[in-house]
């Protein structure tokens, strides 16, 4: 993808949402940081389902502390994997009450050193909660990355230097958002929806026709 190219697809996509946002459900920065550690291989619609019930009750490090290991697991038990996630937030508050007075911390090596929170999601909190921007590579960012051109990479973080060296930098601070909701919705994993796809003139990805399959038969 060139710059030119580059330069248009965000700013169409801008155009078409200025305001960004997160879908996950959330009203405190730790809130935020539970919803996305909770996310790992989840969908932000069962988060959401199980934090709408969680966080009325305990929506401090603290509290969550108080409901013990069960009584989490008991609130986020239709999340996949909610058992050792539960472990990794548990520890997680113990940490934050421990070392930052109940306060998540704002550094990435602060971030990255609580169980359950890797790069991906210390830069949603670092974008999200903090407006710092940053590249949390998912599936859908990885998946766009290459399919588009606009950042080809054989891994995750591969993906998200390029990415922050290609993206001009009026987009990058709502980059991630464009890119997680137009991989959810339109460039979708097994068959993206091109035909109604507001970028496809700047992207790279040529889809197969009725014809080239029939072709390659």
């Amino acid at each position: 993808m060139k710059q030119s190219d580059i330069e248009g697809f965000f700013a169409t996509l801008r155009a078409a949402n200025p305001l960004p946002v997160t879908e996950l459900e959330y009203s405190s920065v730790f809130e935020l940081l539970a919803a996305v550690l909770l996310s790992a291989q989840a969908t932000d619609v069962g988060v959401n389902k199980a934090t709408r019930r969680l966080f009325p009750v305990a929506n401090t490090p603290q509290k969550i502390i108080d409901l013990g290991l069960e009584g989490l697991e008991n609130y986020i038990k239709t999340i996949g994997l909610y058992r050792s996630k539960a472990r990794h937030l548990m520890q997680t508050c113990e940490i934050l009450v421990r070392q930052h007075q109940g306060v998540v911390p704002r550094t990435r090596e602060a971030l990255e050193a609580l169980p359950g929170v890797g790069r991906k999601t210390a830069n949603v909190v670092l974008n999200v909660a903090f407006g710092e921007a940053t590249m949390a590579v998912d599936t859908h960012l990885f998946r766009l990355g290459n399919r588009t051109g606009l950042a080809p990479g054989k891994t995750p973080y591969e993906v998200e230097m390029k990415l922050l060296k290609r993206i001009p930098a009026q987009y990058l601070v709502d980059a991630h958002h464009w890119l997680i909701l137009h991989g959810r919705y339109v460039c979708q994993a097994r068959k993206p929806l091109c035909w109604q796809c507001a970028v496809s003139q700047y992207c790279g990805f040529k889809p197969q026709t009725t014809a080239d399959q029939a072709s390659a038969r």
